[in-house]
């Protein structure tokens, strides 16, 4: 009579994260950003929205530089300039909205009508 033969799976290759689990965070977290810009009607959120946006498209720049060019910080590298124009951005944006809510008293998107005739 034999004995079974029982497999014993490695801990280290089942938990280990590949670019695929970087992509799908980021398609996740890009996806709810969208939904957000899209769906929502206040302008701060709407900012908010965009942020996630932005730090999803952070998280792929860093992990394709993981896995294709290890050695150099591309993808870090740029993940900076990212960071630094999404700051500037959210401080521009929000002196705008407080521009546009000392006229409107409103941070509503349907109330901004500063462009129409």
């Amino acid at each position: 009579m034999q004995i079974p033969v029982v497999k014993l799976i490695d801990p280290v290759t089942m938990l280990s994260i590949g670019p695929a689990h970087y992509v799908i965070l980021s398609a996740v977290l890009f996806c709810i950003g969208l939904f957000g810009v899209l769906a929502k009607r206040n302008a701060i959120m709407v900012l908010i929205c965009i942020e996630l946006m932005l730090n999803a498209v952070n998280i792929n720049l860093v992990a394709f530089s993981k896995y294709v060019t290890p050695a150099d910080f591309i993808g870090q590298i740029f993940a900076i300039f990212v960071i630094t124009v999404a700051a500037a951005e959210v401080g521009l944006g929000l002196a705008i909205i407080i521009a546009i809510y000392r006229n409107k008293v409103s941070v509503n998107l349907d109330d901004f009508d500063l462009l129409k005739w």
